[in-house]
């Protein structure tokens, strides 16, 4: 998809927009009793706010945007039409709305934001059948259909937050898969083009990727899948999680308040650990389940996978390491796309860095996020790419995350 033309990109903005809403469906489901309200937590968004806020970015982007031709030379600051909705920069404007007041914005009602979706999706078709068919023309089509994707991700590990219920399909497709437990891979030294070219042809990349820029990577052994649950419960029984030793000092103390608030002794949302038994039991969307030995260990925080290495005399791998073995090692078991897979880099910019119009997407987090690689069992399929970096602070465990280990 970032090298779609006009007629995919026409037909993944009605898919995703229709997985959006069949999200939604969801909490409509669980929650219309209560009038769709769910905690104030700062991993959450209210739903409505979040259903609004896909259509606001795309209109924001597209409909709104008289330099859209312009893809990344677009001015952000530019003076845009107003919005079909005369409140929309008021309510899901996320630069603007800080995150805890969204809980009490006078949101319309479900009927409004549906029909908002459904008129700027319009909107949008209308305008791409009459956009160009180069990169920059297409730009913005390519982001909003991939800022939707994304959260419509987050529409899922919201739902794994509140323990919502989800119908049969999403809960098959929600499930990470059993792997086969291979030996770690060698991979040989290389000169590596990291990140993504840009220009005429190039496609569509975010600008965290770029500027392309070759890094020399000496060899290195790299895990050929992400850390199980049966190579997890070792470390709780061992006991990793009361061993100072394994941890950062920042990570302990994240772990110390987790232990005081919530006695937590294990990853989130891991009922029992059998340390005997080897069994996990974590809850799945309001469901307790047993999870497979060969299942990948998911819901860790950075913290909690850095000190899992260290227990294993292993490290994290850097993103250089990670994206020569996804692209090199493929044919040898090298094997991702089960669960976001925790980097042991900080996220910052590549040399060369400048921000594209949507200024916030990357820059602020710069220095305090970690780096995560690969893609989640609820990452739709177009979104999933061996260049793509998402980034989290390092506490984070809500997202459908792992991890897997190099040599030292």
């Amino acid at each position: 998809m970032r090298q779609a033309g006009r007629e995919p990109l026409s037909l993944a903005l009605i898919d995703a927009r229709n997985h959006t809403l069949h999200l939604f469906g969801q909490y409509q489901r669980a929650l219309e009793a209560d009038q769709l309200a769910v905690p104030l937590l700062a991993t959450l968004n209210p739903p409505l706010w979040e259903l609004g806020h896909v259509a606001w970015f795309q209109e924001r982007w597209i409909g709104r945007n008289l330099q859209r031709a312009r893809g990344v030379q677009c001015d952000p600051l530019q003076a845009r039409l107003a919005s079909i909705e005369s409140n929309a920069d008021r309510w899901w404007d996320s630069d603007q709305v800080a995150h805890d007041t969204r809980w009490t914005l006078d949101l319309p009602g479900v009927d409004s934001c549906r029909a908002y979706l459904l008129d700027t999706l319009e909107s949008t078709l209308e305008l791409l059948e009459k956009a160009g068919d180069d990169d920059d023309a297409l730009y913005f089509y390519r982001l909003c259909l991939f800022h939707e994707d994304m959260h419509a991700e987050a529409f899922a590990y919201m739902a794994q937050t509140l323990g919502l219920p989800l119908d049969k399909p999403l809960q098959a497709a929600f499930t990470p898969q059993p792997m086969a437990l291979r030996e770690p891979l060698l991979v040989p030294a290389t000169t590596w083009q990291m990140g993504s070219a840009s220009g005429a042809g190039a496609g569509f990349s975010f600008d965290n990727e770029r500027a392309a820029h070759a890094i020399s990577v000496p060899e290195f052994e790299i895990d050929a899948q992400p850390v199980t649950w049966a190579q997890y419960v070792e470390f709780v029984a061992d006991g990793g999680y009361d061993r100072a030793e394994l941890w950062q000092p920042e990570g302990w103390h994240w772990l110390q308040g987790l232990a005081a608030s919530e006695g937590r002794r294990g990853p989130r949302y891991v009922e029992q650990i059998g340390v005997g038994s080897g069994a996990v039991l974590q809850t799945r969307f309001g469901q307790t389940m047993r999870m497979q030995g060969s299942q990948p260990a998911m819901h860790m925080s950075w913290w909690e996978a850095d000190a899992w290495c260290r227990w294993a005399g292993r490290r994290l791998p850097a993103e250089v390491e990670w994206e020569v073995a996804a692209h090199t090692a493929a044919r040898r078991g090298f094997f991702w796309g089960n669960v976001w897979e925790w980097m042991g880099t900080t996220f910052r910019p590549y040399p060369g860095f400048a921000p594209d119009p949507y200024r916030t997407y990357s820059e602020p987090w710069f220095g305090t996020h970690k780096v995560l690689r690969g893609a989640s069992f609820a990452t739709r399929a177009r979104m999933k790419h061996p260049k793509y970096r998402n980034f989290y602070l390092p506490g984070r465990d809500d997202v459908f995350c792992g991890f897997r280990s190099c040599s030292l």
